[in-house]
C-alpha cells in the first residue's frame, strides 16, 4: 500500500503551476475589465487543480497497466512501481475528476449553461489523454491538448466566469500560458524519448526527434515574452513579465546543453517556475493597469 508521501508524489506536485498559472492570468484579464470575482476565481482554481491531479493519476493508471512506466526515469509512478494497485490509482483519478466536475457545476449554474459542454470536453480530455483504446497522448497530440485545455480554455474560462466576456488581452494571455504549459510537457517527453520509443508511446517528441524537440522547447519559451510586449497596448506594466526571462533561460539550459534523462529534471522544474513567475507578474500588471 502506498504511503501518503508516495500518493503526493504520484499527484506530481511539480505540475501544479500548469493549473495555477492559467487561473491567475484569467483573473488578471477579468480584473482588467473591472470584472474580477474572488470566489469564482477560487472555484476556478479548485477546478483546475483537481483536473490536473486527476490527469496525473489517470496517466499513472493508464500507463501503468500498459507497462509503459516499467522503466521510468522521472518521478515515482504508483502503478508502474507497484506502490499502489491499478484500481486504487484509478479511483483516485475518478475522485479528483469528480471534484472538478462538482465544483465546475457551481460555475456553470452561476454563469452560463453552455459551460457544461466545455467542462465535459475537459473531463474527456483528461481521461483519454492516456486512457481508452486509442489515447491521443500516444499519437503526438499531448502538447496541443495541454495548450488548449491548460492554456486557452483555462485562462479564457476563468476570465469569462468572472467578467462574463472575453477580450483580446485574455486571448493573448491564454496563448502565453498555453505555450509555457506545452513547454513543460515537451521537457517531460524529451526526457522520455528512449523509453517511449521502445514502448510504442509516440509522443510529439518521438515524432520530431531529439534535436527538433529541443528547438521546440526554446521557441515555446519565447512566446510568453512576445505576449508581454503585445500586452503593452493594454498597460505598460505588462513589461514586468520580461523579468521572468532569466528563469526561462535557466530552464532551457539543460535542453540546449544536450542533457538527457535525469539531467532534464531541473529543466522540468524551472520551466514550471518560469511559467508561474511570468503569470504572477502578468496578472498583477493586468490588474493594476
Amino acid at each position: 500500500m502506498a504511503s501518503p508521501a508516495q500518493w503526493l508524489e504520484g499527484a506530481r506536485p511539480r505540475t501544479l503551476p500548469n493549473a495555477i498559472a492559467p487561473v491567475l492570468v484569467g483573473t488578471g484579464a477579468a480584473a482588467s475589465l473591472d470584472g474580477a470575482v474572488w470566489w469564482k476565481a477560487l472555484l476556478s482554481l479548485v477546478v483546475s487543480l483537481a483536473l490536473i491531479i486527476g490527469v496525473n493519476y489517470a496517466n499513472d493508471y493508464s500507463d501503468g497497466i500498459r507497462g509503459t512506466d516499467d522503466e521510468r526515469v522521472g518521478p515515482l509512478r504508483l502503478v508502474g512501481s507497484g506502490a499502489a494497485s491499478p484500481a486504487a490509482v484509478r479511483a483516485a483519478a475518478v475522485a479528483s475528476l469528480a471534484v472538478a466536475a462538482v465544483v465546475g457545476l457551481v460555475l456553470v449554474f452561476t454563469t452560463a449553461w453552455w459551460l457544461l459542454l466545455v467542462g465535459a470536453a475537459c473531463l474527456a480530455g483528461a481521461w483519454f489523454y492516456t486512457g481508452g483504446a486509442k489515447p491521443y497522448g500516444y499519437s503526438g497530440f499531448g502538447e496541443i491538448a495541454v495548450f488548449v485545455f491548460f492554456g486557452l480554455i483555462a485562462v479564457l474560462g476563468t476570465e469569462f466566469v468572472q467578467a462574463e466576456r472575453i477580450e483580446w488581452a485574455g486571448v493573448v494571455g491564454a496563448i502565453g500560458v498555453g505555450a509555457f504549459s506545452s513547454a513543460v510537457l515537451v521537457t517531460n517527453n524529451l526526457r522520455d524519448i528512449p523509453t517511449d520509443s521502445v514502448t510504442g508511446k509516440t509522443t510529439l517528441a518521438v515524432r520530431l526527434g531529439d534535436t527538433r524537440t529541443r528547438t521546440l522547447h526554446m521557441v515555446l519559451l519565447g512566446v510568453p515574452f512576445a505576449v508581454s510586449l503585445l500586452l503593452v497596448a493594454r498597460t505598460p506594466w505588462a513589461l514586468a513579465g520580461l523579468l521572468a526571462i532569466p528563469l526561462a533561460v535557466r530552464s532551457n539550459a539543460p535542453v540546449r546543453g544536450g542533457e538527457n534523462g535525469p539531467g532534464l529534471i531541473p529543466s522540468l522544474r524551472d520551466t514550471g517556475l518560469a511559467m508561474l513567475v511570468w503569470s504572477i507578474l502578468t496578472t498583477i500588471a493586468l490588474a493594476i493597469g
